[in-house]
């Protein structure tokens, strides 16, 4: 009798840990797939409210289509009065939107140069939605139009802001321009997810990679490097092996006590940056 009760309770026992475990897995599984499928949502934060005509009268109304079939409306920033014919594409983080990018365009084009800002796909009042392919098609396109309007290559900076310097990196690799600035790059997206949430398995399951380090052998053209020392987001070890592994490296400037999204990054001094790496990049 004893021998029986006994076990029915081991029985019991192992029911109860099966179920549990059941459970757990079960968890794990939605939880799992819901970050799958739901984590373009914690990497871009676009500004979806379309910012309207710029109405300047050195600042252009413009919009060019992607690969896929997108039109996407943005602004660009002419020099006033005097240009040094030279185009900055400027590539921007994963939020916000145009507007909240244009003091740092006018700091440039005061400079003498003309600045394009691109709004990514989904941004803006444009349509679509952002993705790593779709971001990198929106640069190409860019470019494109730069094109269009008579800057070639060797005429035009790529600046890249945070997510930006991946797609930076990665449109270098394939249309080089004269020139790259990467304000706090990473050495990939999964990288900085790493160090954001540890405890998740972000290798395995992350779409958008970002891998800078992948595509930046390819880029020998000079490249400039800006990064906080105080960074929470993009820790800054990360941007100084950027710039440890770029084969051109032109400039690699460290500021002290600059956190990611600082006004330091909006404004006359990035400007004075990209000034810096275009008069050394462009030749005539």
């Amino acid at each position: 009798m004893k021998v029986t009760e006994q076990t029915g309770s081991a029985r019991q026992v192992i029911r109860v840990v099966v179920k549990t475990l059941v459970i757990v897995v079960a968890v794990v599984l939605v939880l799992g797939l819901a970050l799958f499928f739901g984590q373009r949502r914690l990497i871009y934060f676009p500004d979806r409210t379309n910012p309207g005509s710029i109405f300047d009268r050195n600042g252009q109304d413009i919009q060019f289509t992607t690969a896929d079939g997108l039109t996407l409306k943005t602004w660009q920033i002419n020099p006033e009065p005097d240009s040094r014919h030279v185009a900055v594409l400027y590539l921007p983080g994963n939020g916000g939107n145009r507007l909240d990018r244009l003091g740092v365009a006018r700091d440039i084009s005061a400079l003498g140069y003309t600045v394009l800002l691109l709004e990514y796909r989904g941004y803006g009042g444009n349509p679509g939605s952002p993705s790593e392919h779709g971001l990198l098609d929106d640069a190409l396109a860019a470019v494109g139009y730069l094109n269009s309007e008579g800057f070639d290559s060797a005429h035009i900076i790529y600046v890249g802001e945070s997510i930006g310097t991946g797609v930076a990196v990665k449109l270098a690799s394939v249309e080089p321009p004269a020139g790259v600035l990467l304000r706090s790059p990473f050495t990939s997206l999964a990288d900085v997810a790493k160090h954001l949430y540890p405890w998740l398995p972000v290798s395995l399951i992350m779409q958008d990679r970002f891998e800078t380090m992948k595509y930046l052998p390819d880029v020998t053209v000079p490249i400039s490097v800006l990064a906080g020392r105080a960074d929470t987001l993009v820790p800054f070890e990360q941007s100084a092996t950027v710039a440890q592994h770029a084969p051109n490296l032109f400039s690699f400037d460290a500021v002290d006590g600059a956190d990611h999204n600082d006004a330091v990054w909006f404004g006359p001094y990035l400007a004075s940056q990209v000034d810096d790496l275009a008069r050394a990049a462009v030749t005539r």
